[in-house]
């Protein structure tokens, strides 16, 4: 049960990872077969965060 109050604390990695899941399971779901690796990574935003710890 939980407590009394509104004491709900916030995990704002699982929710981020929540999200991306989520959108994984969306592309997938509408792929006719199964996703490619870069699929996968463009979905999941791999490059953009590579491109982000670059600089580029």
């Amino acid at each position: 049960m939980a407590p009394v109050g509104g004491t709900a604390v916030q995990d704002h990695v699982a929710l981020a990872e929540i999200e991306l899941c989520g959108e994984l399971i969306i592309a997938a779901s509408a792929a006719r077969g199964r996703l490619s690796l870069e699929c996968i990574d463009e979905v999941l935003r791999v490059t953009e965060e590579r491109r982000t710890e670059t600089g580029r």
